[in-house]
C-alpha cells in the first residue's frame, strides 16, 4: 500500500480549478463534539449551508489514514459512528499514516490541511486555548500555534467556555494574530454572545473581512485572522446561568482527579447535562451562524 498522501475531492478540485468558493468544515465537532445521530445531521446541514450560499463545502478528516478535503457522506458517517475514531491535531497526521486509522481533525489540523489544498476560509464552532492553570500545566491547545503560521481566515464564536478566555487573548496578541470582532467589540464567548473582554478591532461585513484578507497576504502576514463571531442572541445560553454552571463543572472535574485532555469533554459534557442539552443546541446554532458568515466571506474573496 502506498503511504496516505492528501486526497482532495473531485468537487472540491474542480471549484479550487473554476475559481468558486470553497470552505472548509472541520470533522471533530461530529466525531467528538455532539452525540449521534446529531453529529452526522449537523455536518450534513453545514454542508448544506455552505451549498445554498453558492460555495462547495470542503469537509476534512483522515480516513484510514488518508487525510481527505471533502468528505463525502459515507466517509462522514464511518468517522461519525466510529467508536475508536481518534482526534488528530498536526502532530498526529504522519503516524495516522502507519496506523491507518480513522480521526477527526482538530482546528489545527484541519486549517494546515485545508491551505494545503488551497482553500481560504474555515468555519468552526469553538476554538482552542490556554486551559486554566496552564502557568504550572502548560496546557494550552496547538491549535494557537497553528493559526499564528497558516494564513486562512477561520470564522468561529470564541474559545470554548471551559477555557481561560483573557490569558488566550493575550496569546494571540503574543502570537500577532487578527482577532477581529463581527460586528462586536467584545469578544464571544462561544455559548454566549459576549466573554466579558473587549477586542481592539472589529469589522461590519464580510467584504471588511476579505479586504483584511487581501491586505495580510500583500503584506506577507503568515497568521490566521481569526472573526470572532458572536452567537445569535436568541441562541445563546443564560450567562448567569452559564457562570454558575461552570463553576459547578469545575468543581466537579476537580472531585473527580479530571486532567489533561480529559478535561474539556468532560466539562462540556457536564454543561450539557446541567442544562439538558440545551448548550448542545447553542452549539449547533453559533456553528450553522458561522458556516453562514464564512461562505458570505469566500464569496468575497479574490
Amino acid at each position: 500500500m502506498p503511504t496516505p498522501t492528501l486526497l482532495i475531492a473531485d468537487p472540491v478540485q474542480e471549484a479550487l480549478a473554476d475559481g468558486v468558493p470553497v470552505v472548509a468544515l472541520e470533522s471533530t465537532i461530529f466525531t467528538h463534539g455532539l452525540p449521534r445521530p446529531r453529529n452526522v445531521e449537523t455536518a450534513l446541514r453545514a454542508e448544506e449551508i455552505v451549498r445554498a450560499g453558492g460555495a462547495v463545502p470542503a469537509t476534512i478528516g483522515v480516513v484510514r489514514g488518508w487525510p481527505v478535503v471533502g468528505l463525502t457522506p459515507i466517509e462522514i458517517e464511518e468517522l461519525a459512528y466510529d467508536n475508536h475514531v481518534l482526534k488528530a491535531s498536526i502532530r498526529d497526521l504522519a503516524h495516522l499514516a502507519v496506523t491507518k486509522k480513522n480521526a477527526g481533525t482538530t482546528i489545527a489540523s484541519t486549517a494546515f490541511l485545508a491551505r494545503a489544498a488551497g482553500i481560504d476560509v474555515f468555519a468552526t464552532g469553538g476554538l482552542g486555548g490556554v486551559h486554566h492553570g496552564a502557568s504550572e500545566t502548560f496546557d494550552e491547545s496547538a491549535d494557537m500555534v497553528a493559526l499564528s503560521q497558516i494564513p486562512i481566515v477561520l470564522v468561529s464564536s470564541g474559545a470554548k467556555a471551559v477555557l481561560d478566555i483573557r490569558a488566550t487573548l493575550e496569546r494571540f496578541e503574543t502570537y500577532s494574530v487578527p482577532v477581529v470582532g463581527y460586528r462586536t467589540s467584545r469578544y464571544p464567548g462561544f455559548y454566549v454572545a459576549d466573554s466579558g473582554y473587549d477586542l481592539s478591532a472589529r469589522v461590519e461585513s464580510a467584504a471588511d473581512v476579505a479586504t483584511m484578507a487581501t491586505a495580510q497576504k500583500a503584506l506577507g502576514v503568515r497568521s490566521a485572522i481569526l472573526v470572532a463571531n458572536p452567537i445569535p442572541l436568541e441562541d445563546q445560553l443564560d450567562p448567569q446561568e452559564l457562570d454558575v454552571v461552570l463553576q459547578r463543572a469545575w468543581a466537579a472535574a476537580e472531585e473527580d482527579g479530571i486532567t489533561g485532555q480529559a478535561s474539556t469533554p468532560f466539562l462540556l459534557d457536564f454543561i450539557r447535562m446541567a442544562t439538558a442539552g440545551r448548550s448542545l443546541d447553542a452549539n449547533v446554532a453559533l456553528y450553522e451562524n458561522n458556516v453562514r458568515l464564512a461562505v458570505e466571506i469566500a464569496t468575497e474573496l479574490p
